[in-house]
C-alpha cells in the first residue's frame, strides 16, 4: 500500500525531527523542519512535538550564542509574551536581549541536557555556562508555541553549586537506560498520573508515606541539598514541612513525555510572601519515580514585565 501524500509528508517531518533530535535525545542547531512539513495544524502529533522541540532548542542556541535576530522573526510571535522577571514583552525586546547578552558573553554555550513536549509546550533543561570553565546555571526554559511560532515563555534558574549532597551533578542521567532522551509515547499518561498523583499527596497533602508508595526506594537525586534514596527524600520533605507549617505549593503546568514529567509550580513558604518558582522533573520507570532533577529561583520583587513567574 502507498503512502498518501499526506503521510509521507508527516514522515519526513518526523525522520527530519529525529535527526535533530541525535543519538542523546536534544535537538542540535541545525536547521529545523519548516511548521508546514510538521503540519501543526494536524498531520500527526509526533511531527508537530518533534517540530516544536526543535524550533526551542534553535531559538536558545541562535539568540543566546550567537545572537541571532533572524531566527527570532521567523520562530517568535511578535507579541510574544515574557515571564522572565529582567526582560519586557514582545519578539524586539527577545532581539536586544540576545544581542546584548552575545556581546558581554560570546562564549556562551547553551548546553541542552533534555528536551521534553506535551500539546503546545516544550520544556527544555540546560546547561547555560556563560564564561568558559565555569559551573554557569541549571536553566529550565518553557515555551507555548500558537500556530506553529513561540507564543509564551516562562524560566527557572539556579547557579549550579560546587558540591553535591549525592555525588549526582544537576543534569546527567544515572537510571537505566541512562539516556536523556524520554521514553516511547504511549508511556506519558500513565507517567503522568503517577507523578501528578504523588506530587498531590506527598508535597500537597505533605504525605510522607506517599514517598513508599510513588517512589523507587533508591531513587536517585539531582537537587544538590538532596541525598539519594527514599529515606533521604522522606528526612528532607520532612524538616521541609516542620520548619513551615503554613507551606503551599501550587503546581501551575504539567509537562510529560514517555517516561519524563515536569512540574511548573509557586513555593510559599510563609503567608504573604512571594515564594519561589520550582520546577520538579522526574523519571519513571516500571510505575516507581526513579530520578528527579529540579531548579528553584527565588521570586524577585520588581520584573521587566506585568506577567509574573507562573
Amino acid at each position: 500500500m502507498r503512502p498518501t501524500t499526506r503521510a509521507r509528508s508527516a514522515l519526513v517531518a518526523v525522520l527530519a525531527s529525529a535527526a535533530l533530535l541525535g543519538a542523546a535525545g536534544t535537538p542540535t542547531a541545525a536547521a529545523v523542519p519548516s511548521a508546514a512539513s510538521a503540519d501543526h495544524a494536524g498531520y500527526g502529533s509526533v511531527a508537530r512535538l518533534g517540530y516544536q522541540k526543535a524550533v526551542a532548542v534553535r531559538v536558545l542556541k541562535g539568540v543566546f550564542e550567537h545572537g541571532d535576530t533572524d531566527v527570532v522573526d521567523r520562530y517568535v510571535r511578535p507579541d510574544y509574551i515574557q515571564h522572565n522577571p529582567l526582560a519586557p514583552d514582545g519578539a524586539k525586546a527577545l532581539k536586544n536581549l540576545g544581542v546584548g547578552f552575545h556581546q558581554q558573553f560570546p562564549d556562551a554555550e547553551y548546553d541542552v541536557k533534555r528536551v521534553i513536549s506535551e500539546g503546545d509546550l516544550v520544556l527544555v533543561h540546560s546547561n547555560v555556562v556563560t564564561t568558559p570553565g565555569t559551573r554557569g546555571a541549571a536553566v529550565v526554559d518553557i515555551f507555548r508555541f500558537q500556530e506553529g511560532k513561540i507564543a509564551e515563555h516562562w524560566d527557572v534558574s539556579q547557579n549550579v553549586p560546587e558540591t553535591s549532597a549525592n555525588g549526582n551533578d544537576m543534569f546527567s542521567t544515572e537510571s537505566q537506560p541512562r539516556t536523556r532522551q524520554p521514553g516511547p509515547a504511549w508511556l506519558t499518561a500513565s507517567s503522568k498520573k503517577l507523578v501528578t498523583t504523588a506530587y498531590g499527596e506527598i508535597i500537597g497533602q505533605k504525605d510522607l508515606s506517599g514517598i513508599d508508595r510513588y517512589y523507587a526506594p533508591d531513587i536517585i537525586q539531582h537537587n544538590p541539598n538532596s541525598p539519594n534514596g527514599a529515606a533521604g527524600a522522606k528526612a528532607g520533605l520532612g524538616a521541609y514541612f516542620s520548619a513551615f507549617p503554613e507551606l503551599t505549593f501550587s503546581p501551575k503546568r504539567v509537562i510529560a513525555e514517555g517516561d519524563l514529567v515536569a512540574i511548573h509550580s509557586h513555593a510559599v513558604n510563609v503567608p504573604g510572601e512571594r515564594g519561589q518558582a520550582f520546577l520538579d522533573l522526574f523519571r519513571v520507570r516500571d510505575g516507581k519515580v526513579v530520578e528527579h532533577w529540579d531548579v528553584v529561583q527565588d521570586v524577585p520583587e520588581t520584573s521587566a514585565n506585568d506577567n509574573t513567574m507562573f
